[in-house]
């Protein structure tokens, strides 16, 4: 049995939204149990009116909240008693296959870094979404966020991570690894680019060279490798991009009469291949290089994203792959200062 921490608050749309992922999820599974925390009046009320398996759903108290208006590590190391550091303290003390929150990312990420610690040789952890290819496949995106000042040895331990979580979560033997940039010429970019480009083409991984944002989906590469900064850029332009794509196609198939025709004629397979590249279905970002498994669902997330996120704690657990990541890492030291 799989024990999965939730982190009941955080996100845009309230605990209800969590509630109802978590009773999907053990309708879906029978080999997880969810400790869900938070006010415990408040989600006792919700799961009043809902059938769900109580020994397999329980509720821990939480006295506070973090907002996304706090300082991270104030909010971390002030407000023990909320969901959030809850959730980290009891992941730490063990016993859990790993949490979910919508919460603060500052304060997920400061918490889970502060509190639970790195893997071994690990500079550091990262954040890493996966995203949709016109191909019908998926890339790796890391780091959206994490670390926005970076240096070559972090962006070689991305690569190193990113590499091996395709190959247990994905099953591709040599997954293809670009460096996000603004040419694909080896001699272009800034001084981290340049620097990382160097190191990674010494690394046991399959390394195709410099990609630029606009092949992000491409499906030319498995993972793509980043900043933070840059990467949470690429991140919600795409976001952004394809958001308004779709209303600019819904505004276009209502804007005549012949339109409207045409839209029941496409609307079908239209909505099934748009349905690829909405981010709701892809559940969280798992947090990458932390000694246990944290995934950070979207502030925005609903429940078929939530829910996702939830599995993906299962699916992660079930594939041990934090013991792969962590051997990856210490077959393959880097020796550069950080």
């Amino acid at each position: 049995m799989f024990k999965i921490l939730v982190d009941a608050y955080g996100g845009d749309n309230g605990a209800s939204e969590m509630i109802e992922a978590c009773i999907l999820a053990l309708q879906r599974h029978s080999n997880i149990s969810i400790e869900i925390v938070g006010r415990e009046n408040e989600l006792n009320t919700l799961l009043s009116t809902k059938k769900y398996d109580t020994e397999r759903l329980v509720v821990t108290h939480a006295d506070e909240e973090i907002t996304c208006n706090e300082a991270p590590v104030e909010a971390i190391r002030t407000k023990k008693k909320s969901s959030l550091v809850i959730c980290i303290d009891k992941l730490k003390a063990g016993g859990y296959a790993g949490m979910v929150s919508a919460g603060s990312t500052g304060a997920v990420l400061s918490g889970s870094v502060l509190k639970l610690g790195r893997l071994p040789g690990l500079s550091r952890p990262a954040l890493a979404p996966m995203l949709p290819t016109i191909t019908g496949g998926k890339v790796l995106l890391i780091d959206c966020g994490a670390n926005m000042d970076c240096k070559p040895i972090n962006l070689c331990h991305f690569a190193l991570m990113g590499s091996e979580y395709m190959k247990v979560t994905q099953g591709i033997a040599q997954p293809r690894v670009a460096l996000l940039n603004v040419g694909v010429e080896e001699a272009k970019g800034n001084e981290l680019t340049k620097a990382a480009y160097a190191e990674l083409q010494k690394l046991p991984i399959n390394f195709v060279g410099n990609m630029e944002a606009r092949d992000a989906l491409s499906g030319v590469c498995d993972v793509i490798v980043t900043d933070g900064f840059s990467g949470n850029v690429l991140l919600k332009c795409i976001e952004g991009t394809m958001g308004n794509v779709m209303k600019v196609i819904k505004g276009g198939l209502k804007s005549s009469l012949k339109a409207k025709i045409g839209g029941l004629i496409v609307k079908k397979p239209l909505k099934n291949a748009l349905k690829r590249y909405d981010y709701q279905t892809y559940g969280g970002s798992p947090l990458l290089g932390t000694k246990q498994i944290v995934v950070k669902a979207h502030g925005s997330a609903k429940v078929v994203s939530l829910l996702a996120s939830i599995e993906q704690v299962k699916e992660y657990a079930e594939k041990d792959l934090l013991t792969k990541i962590g051997n990856t890492l210490s077959e393959n030291k880097i020796e550069l200062q950080d």
